[in-house]
């Protein structure tokens, strides 16, 4: 661990750098200016993000049955360093510690998710695992006598094996069924404490990667797309959403008919987002750009909010786009009440529908070709993820854009977040000092400011991560904590971000206010 010293001194760099409220860089002026504690009287959710699959481990304990991400992980070639979430950071038996670490940040929220073969084990068989609700009971209690709000994710990537291998997962409608069932024991079991639950995390990345690319359980591709053993790339993707979809409508309308209007909550949705730019100003590009928006995020929204797919989707896929039955409607009447936006970046879009691309993507992904360059420019400062650029403009941007078109929906940033890549062995002492971290939230949060400032009704935001975790097709990699985690006795060290996180949500706040006076 770095010594304290350090900490104040690079602090004192930063926030001379940043040109925030501080006048000098003297420590005594900074200590005077830290809050001692997220005021208490804002509802503004400040928290961190996790998921059950990343963090957990536990992989069998107190009755936990097998999930997708459990056989994926076990299987040869998947995850680039070999590894899986058996123990992961062990937050199952740690969440005390975890929360302990959430109280000396300061913050009031903390997202997690369940897992539903926790829950579940067999899915609709075998019936509810008490061990299992135990736990989750025992945690969200926790949180609360800490004064840190729960927002729950249903599922997050991760379903039962049992259903893949009864019926096919996503695939089937039957899993509506599933999906509405466990929701149903979650509100049951939990709602008395929980006020904000979102369905299921990233829906339209789980179809892209699970049905069309094949990188995701249950690997299913075809064709250009990857050589996978079953798939069609250019159908299923489309069908798994489907039933993501109206399991949301499921799990939405139990919540809204049997449990709101007694526990008081809200229930949304989590979409992978970007910001798409146009490559140029021409009218195809444009076109191209809303076009890409469409095939990616309005996809799940429009269904759900407005009743319908995208128009440009229909126009494009045709029958290849599920219909949505009357009584389908009437399940996506009950809608949602906020809208969890997962925002870290920015593409460039150019249009392959009117004109040839070369790689642009095929006719069911909507036709256009996605760059991060343009001249010789990337779109914004690289990090050590190669897909993620510095693009904080992005955040109220794509923000807006959700006002606008959802009628000012109420948002919450589940997801903002940048890594450091243990590929590129940088010192404990550089991972630890992630000045570049808190760089990157002070942007994204200034950005977002200003978007609340021009109206956009936004109640929360969660960093990915409270801790250096598992990472998906990386494995442990990459580091999203806020948190070092030693991977081999899982010893957590707070960063410099994770010091700092208190003193971004005082200086938002000012922002805020100081936007206020001025407009």
């Amino acid at each position: 661990m770095l010594p304290a010293m350090f900490y104040q001194i690079a602090i004192c760099m930063l926030f001379c750098g940043f040109n925030f409220i501080v006048s000098s860089c003297h420590q005594t002026d900074i200590l005077n200016i830290l809050p001692n504690q997220v005021s208490s009287s804002s509802n503004f959710l400040f928290g961190t993000s996790s998921s059950c699959y990343q963090y957990e481990g536990a992989i069998l304990s107190d009755g936990k049955g097998l999930n997708n991400w459990d056989v994926f992980t076990h299987e040869a070639g998947h995850i680039k360093d070999g590894s899986n979430g058996d123990v992961a950071v062990d937050h199952y038996n740690r969440y005390l510690e975890d929360i302990k670490l959430m109280e000396d940040m300061g913050v009031n929220g903390y997202r997690f998710s369940i897992s539903w073969a926790r829950i579940l084990p067999k899915g609709t068989f075998g019936g509810v695992n008490m061990a299992g609700i135990e736990h989750y009971s025992k945690l969200i209690d926790a949180l609360l006598q800490k004064g840190i709000q729960p927002l729950i994710t249903l599922t997050h990537y991760d379903i039962p094996q049992e259903l893949e291998e009864r019926y096919g997962g996503w695939l089937s409608s039957r899993i509506q069924d599933d999906f509405s069932y466990y929701a149903d024991i979650c509100f049951k079991y939990f709602g008395d404490r929980v006020k904000y639950w979102t369905t299921i995390n990233e829906p339209n990345l789980m179809a892209v990667r699970g049905y069309r690319e094949g990188t995701y359980p249950p690997a299913r591709c075809s064709g250009v797309f990857g050589n996978c053993s079953a798939g069609d790339s250019e159908r299923e993707p489309f069908i798994a959403a489907h039933n993501m979809i109206l399991s949301h409508a499921a799990a939405a309308g139990i919540y809204r008919t049997r449990y709101q209007k007694r526990q008081g909550g809200m229930i949304g949705i989590s979409l992978d987002t970007q910001w798409y730019e146009p490559f140029s100003n021409s009218s195809e590009d444009i076109a191209a750009t809303e076009r890409a928006r469409s095939f990616y995020v309005n996809w799940f929204l429009d269904p759900i909010i407005l009743g319908r797919y995208p128009k440009e989707m229909v126009q494009i896929l045709g029958s290849n786009l599920p219909d949505f039955s009357k009584n389908d409607l009437s399940k996506l009447s009950y809608g949602l009440d906020f809208i969890g936006i997962n925002y870290y970046t920015a593409k460039y879009i150019k249009d392959c529908l009117y004109s040839a691309c070369e790689h642009g993507n095929t006719w069911s992904e909507g036709s256009y070709f996605v760059t991060t360059e343009k001249d010789g420019v990337y779109i914004g400062q690289p990090t050590e993820v190669e897909w993620l650029f510095l693009y904080p403009q992005g955040m109220k941007k794509i923000v807006m854009y959700m006002k606008d078109r959802f009628k000012n929906t109420p948002m919450v940033i589940t997801e903002n977040g940048i890594a450091e890549n243990d590929n590129l062995k940088p010192s404990i002492a550089d991972t630890l000092n992630d000045i570049h971290r808190v760089n990157y939230m002070h942007s994204y949060l200034n950005s977002l400011a200003n978007a609340i400032t021009d109206g956009a009704d936004v109640r929360g935001y969660f960093v990915w991560s409270l801790l250096d975790n598992f990472e998906w097709l990386d494995g442990y990699k990459l580091r999203f904590g806020l948190h070092y985690v030693n991977y081999t006795n899982l010893q957590r060290t707070p960063k410099l971000s994770a010091t700092m996180y208190k003193q971004l949500i005082y200086n938002f706040k000012i922002q805020l206010e100081t936007n206020t006076a001025q407009n």
